[in-house]
């Protein structure tokens, strides 16, 4: 019997530890929601401010993305330069709006002396870039693939692309 006793005592002591044993649903749905809005407010990027993102592919990462992002009241702009070891680079500026950390925005660049637009879209979180992919069209553009998740990613950088690269005139 003594067994029971020490027991039913542990079991005691662990309902008292673990806070009150009347707590409601809601209360329970609150915390949850809580937790969860406190996790979307560490992951939320912050509002007018400066961003800079980096991505680097291709063999021996030869192959560099760099993107600048100014965020103001919802307006992005910035620049994108897509620069490949052995092909034409694309340099330009990002121009477009951001809603919740969606990020859509035209892209006007130049390309073996060429001026071009070309739509992108993003998600910015407090950490990285997401960027949807491009696809090949029936004439032979590239075009955001807007059925397509938000599968490249950029890490964050320190902006050293833009502190020596002269930017674009276009």
């Amino acid at each position: 019997m003594k067994p029971y006793i020490f027991l039913s005592m542990c079991a005691l002591a662990l309902a008292s530890c673990t806070g009150n044993g009347n707590k409601s649903a809601d209360s329970t749905k609150n915390t949850t929601a809580e937790d969860t809005s406190n996790t979307a407010t560490l992951n939320a990027p912050a509002q007018n401010m400066d961003y800079c993102f980096l991505r680097t592919e291709g063999a021996s990462n030869q192959d560099t993305t760099a993107i600048h992002l100014t965020i103001n009241a919802g307006k992005v702009s910035g620049e994108m330069q897509w620069l490949p070891k052995e092909k034409d680079a694309r340099k330009g500026a990002l121009e477009g709006t951001m809603k919740g950390n969606d990020i859509k925005a035209v892209w006007t660049f130049m390309q073996e002396g060429a001026k071009d637009t070309m739509s992108v879209a993003f998600q910015l979180s407090a950490q990285e870039l997401r960027q949807k992919p491009f696809k090949v069209t029936k004439d032979g553009r590239q075009e955001t693939d807007g059925a397509a998740g938000y599968t490249i990613i950029y890490k964050l950088d320190n902006c050293s692309k833009f502190k020596t690269a002269a930017k674009p005139s276009l």
